[in-house]
């Protein structure tokens, strides 16, 4: 039994809405669910790009009252959370808009868990802690990088403890997402290389999990062939919308793989030196995605050369350790095209910091699905090749 029990698969995704003005959209939505008055979850830098202005403006065209919370860090805090639950009952809400990057929707999201719960968010730590349906949560995603608009995962910065920690649940999972690659326009270089290496993470990560499958594999590989054949483009020609459109699909195919497959070592690593040093997300993911893809490789060396030919790598008459090598050098060359140069030692990592960072990544639930089986000492190392 136990045999046919593991081939079974599920797949989650909220209602997606795709397109170019899909933003303008949110009031028909939120109407939809019956809203009297909305939450809406932002930060201070997309409200001045003007994407909330649109969301307001939507909201009001259908009637809809609405309260706006955007006290959100770039790395959402556990204050943050609860004091945005505070504010949703406070002013008798009954749905959550979030707009903005990873940031204001994982934090849009946590508001959810807690008014639904009455408790702490840092008691849903961990997987399938969630008892109680959130309230309508409608989520548009301004980067394209993060797919928290499509995915099971939150994750909370505690900074008391200078950790962050993941909630991993399919009640996690927004009812409806609007993504509008216009939103797009307002990322400068640096975000943008920092998010689309996170999106491609996200694929490849996906693609060599413990636990993919044919249900995620197809997302995986077209969003790394996507963002792949894109970033570098996108970066050089930031008024382009049919390529922002391209690499905010790819986003959108990587979220959709990761949140089903779940993901490996570079999250958990990255997860745990976000939490440490405040970093973008994206920062850290790019900082060690190509030293865990050579620690990981031998591990599931056909998927990885999948990978390397997906990425237009000849791959003919090579040997594994070769393939291996080739693949390290495209992604260290995609990272140097988009400007992309940092190093842990840069942002002030030293050797003294790594078990700290270590024991932490060992205890991330994405650390359960690496293809390779991986102790503390073992991530000791691949952060040391990363200073």
């Amino acid at each position: 039994m136990s045999h046919s029990l593991s081939q079974l698969r599920k797949f989650v995704s909220p209602e997606i809405i795709f397109g170019a003005g899909c933003r303008h959209n949110v009031g028909n939505c939120a109407k939809t669910f019956g809203a009297r008055k909305v939450l809406v979850v932002s930060d201070p830098g997309v409200i001045a790009a003007g994407w909330v202005a649109d969301v307001e403006a939507s909201l009001q065209a259908q009637g809809i009252d609405y309260f706006l919370y955007s006290d959100v860090s770039p790395n959402p805090r556990v204050e943050e959370v609860m004091l945005g639950a505070e504010l949703y009952k406070e002013n008798h809400c009954d749905v959550i808009v979030a707009v903005g990057g990873g940031s204001p929707m994982d934090c849009g999201k946590g508001i959810g868990i807690v008014v639904a719960h009455g408790r702490s968010i840092l008691e849903f730590e961990g997987v399938d802690t969630i008892r109680v349906p959130s309230p309508p949560l409608i989520l548009i995603p301004t980067t394209a990088g993060t797919s928290a608009d499509v995915s099971q995962f939150v994750i909370i910065s505690n900074q008391q403890e200078r950790m962050k920690f993941s909630i991993v649940s399919k009640a996690a999972v927004p009812d409806v997402s609007l993504i509008d690659p216009e939103t797009t326009l307002s990322m400068d270089p640096f975000l943008s290389a920092c998010t689309g290496i996170d999106a491609l993470v996200h694929a490849i990560e996906a693609f060599v999990s413990t636990g993919h499958g044919p249900l995620t594999d197809p997302h995986a590989l077209e969003a790394m062939r996507l963002i792949n054949g894109n970033l570098v483009q996108m970066i050089a020609n930031p008024s382009d919308i049919a390529l922002r459109e391209k690499i905010m699909l790819g986003s959108m195919q990587a979220g959709l793989a990761f949140s089903n497959a779940i993901l490996g070592a570079v999250h958990a690593m990255s997860h745990s030196l976000g939490g440490f040093l405040d970093l973008p997300h994206g920062l850290c993911n790019a900082v060690l995605v190509e030293h865990v893809v050579a620690f990981n490789y031998s591990s599931a060396p056909d998927r990885f050369k999948v990978i390397a030919e997906t990425f237009g790598i000849d791959c003919r008459g090579l040997n594994h350790r070769q393939i291996c090598g080739r693949l390290v050098e495209h992604l260290i060359a995609l990272k140097h095209a988009i400007g992309f140069h940092e190093t842990l030692g840069l942002h002030g990592v030293s050797t003294a910091d790594i078990p700290f960072l270590s024991q932490h990544a060992m205890h991330d639930p994405c650390i359960l699905t690496n293809p390779r089986e991986s102790s503390q000492r073992d991530v000791e190392v691949v952060y040391g090749e990363a200073l």
